[in-house]
């Protein structure tokens, strides 16, 4: 397929299942292409790396992250990097809510690890509720 717009990217990110052809898709500049990429289950843990650290704005950036923390190849080098970015967006007073629920639910990272993104300055009471509920059900 030869990749010319950006329709074209988006459909290369969402069908294709080499992870040689999706890793260079990372560094193009579509944040939908991101996402579509984080979605699909084809995409190797070193992509989805290289995507916790892509920026765009704050909505696009909390919607990757939620789907890196949710994605099943991510390992636990992702988790962390993307755990990583959560807490440095709460700490700017961001709201990557449904990322850090979304990693309260991942048993490859330890639960303290999660549980200290509730006392970060951006957290919620609300959110600091739903993710010790979250928690909990890992036990």
């Amino acid at each position: 397929m030869s990749v010319h717009t950006p329709a074209d990217y988006l459909e290369l990110a969402r069908a294709e299942q080499d992870s040689s052809v999706l890793h260079p898709l990372a560094r193009c500049p579509y944040p939908f292409v991101w996402h579509a990429l984080a979605a699909n289950p084809h995409t190797a843990p070193e992509t989805l790396l290289e995507l916790s650290t892509a920026r765009d704005s704050s909505w696009n950036d909390n919607r990757l992250l939620r789907l890196l923390a949710e994605h099943p190849r991510a390992d636990h080098t992702v988790l962390r990097a993307v755990r990583d970015a959560a807490a440095a967006k709460l700490s700017e007073g961001e709201r990557p809510y449904a990322a850090v629920l979304a990693l309260a639910g991942r048993t490859e990272l330890a639960a303290e690890e999660v549980r200290q993104l509730g006392a970060l300055r951006g957290a919620s009471a609300r959110l600091r509720s739903h993710l010790e509920r979250r928690l909990n059900l890992r036990a």
